[in-house]
């Protein structure tokens, strides 16, 4: 017999889909006739699949070890990459983390170290998940920067986190704030709304004025912070979050952003790569706003989170005359 306790990180499941993670290997039939023969029970009682399970529940599986291990695939641990997270925020079920730019959010490819390897390996460091934990729930990210795009990412610690997270995304009711440097001056605030278009093969898009085929809407607001009479910091609200949108929505309005290799403007690139160094998009995702909360999210309850600018970022703003700073953030 083996007694499991279900942790706070996998509060939250449905029992079936536990089970079916716990030993991946067995067919969904397997757990069914288990639960009804009381082999496998919930709290001591019988079971039918479909309870939610609570923190603090306990599974005993009336098998043999032999049977447990046969249906359970045998992973490679996680990596420990040893890398310090920049947190900005954290209680038991969330986290959020100011993403350096160049680094992945989530892996593109098999072997790639992403944001999420990151943040599984500081969990793993502190002890506040094992190995044996994450075989049936992995802390992931809710939403995603491009790679070389910095600022705030935020992450679900728990299945319930994850769920909040994704759930305010999905329903636009948390507030998402950029910061970047664009060529031309804007003066007043916009308010903009077109149509998108993506190129999978190329992961490229297109920006249209009027409703166009497969495209998809887009919404994006943005107040000008600062300009130099030739250049202007910009605060952007995403209001869609389609790939590449401000990048490609600003330079649709003829004001690409500095350093973007994609839609910006080539020559003016030249220069900042000459004169700064710089090899990547002035974008910075620096401000969340979150809704009226309660239960156990109320600490994130209409709460701001800011993230300071990369230090690059950060320099060429100030040489270039856009705006006071102060750690990394711009007075507004």
């Amino acid at each position: 017999m083996r007694e499991l306790v279900i942790s706070k990180y996998e509060a939250g499941q449905r029992f079936d889909k536990f089970l079916a993670k716990y030993m991946e290997l067995a067919p969904k039939s397997f757990f069914y006739k288990m639960m009804r023969k009381k082999n496998i029970t919930l709290n001591g009682k019988k079971a039918a699949g479909n309870e939610k399970l609570e923190k603090g529940d306990t599974v005993k599986l009336f098998l043999s070890e032999e049977t447990i291990e046969g249906f359970r695939e045998k992973k490679k641990r996680a990596v420990h990459t040893g890398a310090k997270l920049d947190i900005l925020y954290e209680d038991e079920q969330v986290m959020l983390i100011n993403k350096p730019a160049g680094m992945l959010s989530q892996k593109a490819e098999k072997g790639d170290i992403s944001m999420v390897e990151h943040l599984i390996s500081h969990l793993l460091d502190t002890g506040e998940v094992t190995e044996e934990m994450l075989k049936t729930f992995r802390p992931s990210l809710c939403n995603r920067l491009d790679r070389n795009t910095s600022g705030i990412v935020a992450a679900g610690k728990t299945l319930q986190g994850l769920q909040m997270l994704s759930g305010l995304f999905k329903e636009r009711t948390l507030h998402k704030y950029y910061l970047c440097i664009v060529k031309g001056v804007i003066k007043e605030e916009q308010d903009v709304r077109g149509w998108l278009l993506k190129n999978e093969k190329t992961n490229q898009v297109r920006i249209f004025k009027n409703e166009t085929k497969d495209a998809r809407p887009i919404h994006t607001k943005y107040r000008p912070l600062a300009d130099n009479g030739q250049e202007t910091l910009l605060e952007i609200e995403l209001l869609t979050g389609r790939t590449h949108q401000i990048r490609a929505h600003l330079s649709y309005m003829g004001h690409p952003i500095f350093g973007d290799p994609k839609y910006g403007d080539a020559v003016l690139n030249k220069k900042l790569t000459s004169g700064y160094g710089l090899h990547m998009q002035l974008l910075h995702a620096w401000h969340l706003v979150f809704p009226e909360l309660s239960g156990d999210f109320e600490g994130l309850s209409g709460k701001s989170i800011y993230a300071p600018a990369p230090k690059q970022f950060v320099s060429i703003a100030q040489k270039r005359g856009l705006g006071t700073w102060e750690h990394g953030i711009p007075e507004v």
